[in-house]
């Protein structure tokens, strides 16, 4: 229980540390083009707007997601996965988050060559990439694959810690 609660306290300590300071680029394209034309009433989703939501995130994260080769999110648990705040975030996964390498390359060359921190919503979308490119990782059926997956996630974690560490 004392783990789970400083691991939560974590996440939402990282999420924050990511709203204190923002970026001048448009990190994520897809937040702002594709679902304005696709899904009217979802301007700019984000799934963190207090310590609650860091909570529900770990409590998703940690019952288990998915990130079908198709393009589309799930969550195990069924409970979970009915809550509107989930719906939110499957928006974000499915839609928002990079799931092509060039995409994530082209997000970590963005991320690094840019000065100040994150975004709030940036900064959550980086960690979802993080997590997709895990799966990717794990899921890759060849050594080549596995490799450029892994190095993006380096990537991503150490544009996430410098983010946290400036």
């Amino acid at each position: 229980m004392g783990q789970r609660l400083v691991l939560v306290c974590l996440l939402y300590s990282c999420i924050r540390l990511g709203t204190a300071r923002c970026r001048s680029r448009d990190l994520f394209p897809a937040a702002s083009s594709r679902l304005k034309r696709s899904l009217a009433f979802v301007d700019n989703p984000v799934f963190h707007h207090s310590f609650k939501d860091a909570h529900l995130l770990f409590e998703i994260l940690m019952t288990g997601i998915h990130f079908e080769p198709s393009g589309e999110f799930s969550v195990d648990d069924g409970e979970l996965a009915s809550l509107r705040q989930t719906k939110e975030l499957e928006v974000i996964c499915e839609n928002i988050v990079p799931k092509d390498l060039s995409e994530i390359l082209r997000l970590i060359s963005q991320i690094s060559q840019t000065a100040g921190h994150l975004h709030q919503d940036d900064f959550e979308r980086t960690l979802l990439t993080l997590i997709y490119t895990t799966q990717r990782m794990a899921n890759s059926t060849s050594t080549h694959q596995r490799e450029a997956w892994a190095q993006s996630f380096v990537h991503l974690y150490k544009a996430l810690k410098q983010d946290l560490m400036t």
